[in-house]
């Protein structure tokens, strides 16, 4: 990956649960970036790095990631101080993600994605063991009429618990719920196509793209190479037979989220939350009115 020197914080992103941010940088470009400060730590930019890069070398559409340097005297100005205070604590090496101006999220209701490029995409994400490509939060984008994929920070969920990583990444994948579901995607024909191409040495040469300060004072392991290793082998036993455990049901819209407790409050649907922050107004002024009708 380039590395480049962020010069301008532009403005926060919201929409996810880690407040990335758009920034400039020194080659001109503009990128959206994400922080080692952030709640989510070190590991959900591993994740990004790893599983964004492959995507790219499997010929999917991610943004070009860049590392980013940050010098926190850009934030000085910004006057909302929780953007303050992760800028203060992301001083250093952070993870930029090129920005796709006038890109808009992906809407099954008014795009079509054909079976095979939707198979290519599920056969990925169960691949990383993707749980955050659902219809409640797509982390989809579409650009100049193509699709991109974004936000893989919320992949491999067993490098979060690395004893238990082996029987995790054994797991099947269920899509019923995945964005790309209602396209019937072509699972078998991704695999036969791409499973090929993810090597032993494509991921150890993925793996070494990850800046050794992201991976320091990992409990369990005695050296970088070590840890880097361990990215490596689950990855590639998932690319060889995870097709065969691909679940295509129906989707389950009135089940809670089975991602894992951090991301609960990112994967709530939009429409659920504006309608309990409707809930909270009308109870709020259910109780003033009471307490002015009591006078």
């Amino acid at each position: 990956m380039r590395e480049i020197v962020a010069t301008r914080y532009v403005t926060p992103l919201r929409e996810g649960g880690s407040l990335p941010g758009i920034v400039e940088a020194d080659d001109l470009g503009t990128y959206v970036m994400k922080f080692t400060g952030a709640g989510q730590g070190r590991k959900t930019l591993v994740a990004e790095v790893i599983c964004g890069q492959l995507g790219r070398r499997l010929g999917l559409r991610v943004p070009e990631l860049a590392r980013m340097r940050l010098d926190p005297v850009i934030g000085l100005s910004e006057p909302d101080q929780e953007v303050q205070e992760l800028l203060k604590a992301s001083g250093g090496l952070n993870l930029g993600m090129d920005f796709l101006p006038g890109s808009i999220g992906f809407d099954p209701l008014a795009y079509e994605v054909d079976p095979e490029e939707a198979g290519r995409v599920v056969w990925f994400d169960a691949v990383i063991n993707n749980v955050d490509r659902s219809w409640r939060n797509p982390n989809l984008l579409v650009w100049h009429g193509d699709l991109w994929l974004i936000d893989h920070g919320a992949t491999m969920i067993w490098h979060h618990n690395w004893p238990g990583a082996a029987t995790s990444a054994a797991k099947p994948y269920n899509a019923s719920d995945h964005a790309l579901a209602p396209f019937g995607p072509e699972v078998a024909a991704a695999a036969a196509r791409l499973a090929p191409l993810v090597t032993e040495e494509l991921l150890t040469e993925i793996a070494a793209e990850v800046p050794d300060e992201w991976l320091i004072d990992e409990p369990g392991f005695d050296s970088l190479d070590a840890l880097r290793r361990a990215y490596v082998e689950p990855l590639l036993a998932r690319a060889a037979t995870v097709h065969e455990r691909i679940v295509l049901d129906a989707p389950t819209r009135d089940t809670p989220s089975r991602a894992p407790g951090w991301l609960a409050e990112r994967l709530t649907p939009r429409q659920d939350r504006a309608r309990d922050v409707r809930t909270s107004d009308v109870t709020a002024q259910d109780a003033q009115d009471a307490k002015e009708g009591g006078r």
